[in-house]
């Protein structure tokens, strides 16, 4: 294991002023909701559906500058067509800053997502390597002074660089690391820089420890663990304490971003000051607001409080 430590975040803090930044891939999207999903060589009719800029550092950002927070993303390049083009406009027009680079020796991507009415959501993503190795170039001087740097392990090791520019400038870093805490190489490999670390029990987020799984990113240098639990809620772990938040009662229309809200709404509680608990509580509301809609969405802080003060919440050790 590296021999990195966590940069500590105690539950008094005072974040810094400047933006938070995401890194990573840009990706325009269009999810679409279905009662179930279709046999193989069949079809299924969608009744609503969204388009929205994906991937995840790219959802955290509009969500973050939706809610006021200044926000950089440094993302991956775009295609110079009509596609790199029109989702630029739609970065800017959410107030998410950044210089986006459109290129002519590559095409934009494009990622699909279909949720179904048990909850789950499945995606189809072209990942392709040329794109993903466009953030190795990226400008990192956004880190000069920022609060805080987003980043999500599919991006890895592309996001190595910024993690460790962000190490040496004693900038924060949210981890969103999902199940790949089962790979004991990436963890130990990601896990040191991480200051805040967001996880799930297991790629389909079904059954598994969260405590343990909170405990295991402890273990490996994470100063603030955060596990999902989906319909379970979530959990945090600081100092040994673990504080567990459950779900209110919403109808769940569409998951899909839900994660990705859930660390932007922690982020953005963290922001204004407030300590494990409360960030958890914000992050769990917005996440199931978020649910009760189609695409990301950044309900209104009031709203998304209003629910935090309803949540019950167990503390454990």
């Amino acid at each position: 294991m590296s021999s990195l430590t966590a940069v500590p975040i105690s539950d008094q803090h005072t974040p810094k002023a400047g933006p938070v930044v995401c890194f990573g891939m840009i990706t325009p999207a269009r999810v679409l909701v279905v009662d179930e999903l279709p046999d193989w060589n069949s079809g299924a009719v969608w009744t609503e559906g969204a388009e929205f800029i994906s991937d995840d550092a790219a959802i955290v950002a509009g969500l973050l500058a939706g809610w006021g927070v200044d926000t950089e993303l440094v993302g991956s390049a775009l295609g110079d067509d009509d596609a790199g083009r029109k989702t630029v406009g739609m970065l800017r027009k959410m107030g998410v800053k950044g210089r986006f680079e459109l290129r002519k020796d590559i095409e934009t991507p494009f990622e699909v997502n279909v949720s179904d009415s048990r909850g789950g959501r499945t995606y189809y993503w072209n990942r392709r390597p040329e794109l993903l190795r466009t953030l190795d170039d990226a400008d990192l001087s956004a880190l000069s002074d920022a609060r805080m740097l987003y980043v999500d392990w599919y991006d890895a090791p592309h996001i190595e660089r910024a993690m460790s520019q962000a190490r040496r400038l004693d900038v924060p870093v949210f981890l969103n690391i999902e199940h790949a805490h089962q790979d004991a190489d990436i963890l130990a490999s990601l896990a040191p820089y991480a200051t805040v670390c967001q996880a799930v029990t297991d790629a389909s987020q079904f059954g598994g420890d969260g405590k343990q799984v909170a405990k295991l990113l402890a273990e490996n240098g994470v100063s603030s663990a955060l596990v999902t639990l989906a319909s379970q809620g979530a959990l945090g772990m600081r100092n040994g304490t673990i504080i567990h938040v459950e779900v209110p009662a919403l109808d769940v229309v569409d998951t899909c971003g839900a994660g990705a809200t859930f660390s932007a709404a922690y982020i953005n509680s963290w922001s204004n000051g407030s300590d494990l608990e409360r960030s958890l509580r914000f992050a769990v509301a917005a996440a199931s607001l978020k649910c009760s809609v189609v695409g990301p969405k950044a309900f209104p802080p009031e709203e998304i409080d209003k629910l935090a003060d309803t949540l019950s919440v167990t503390r454990m050790s």
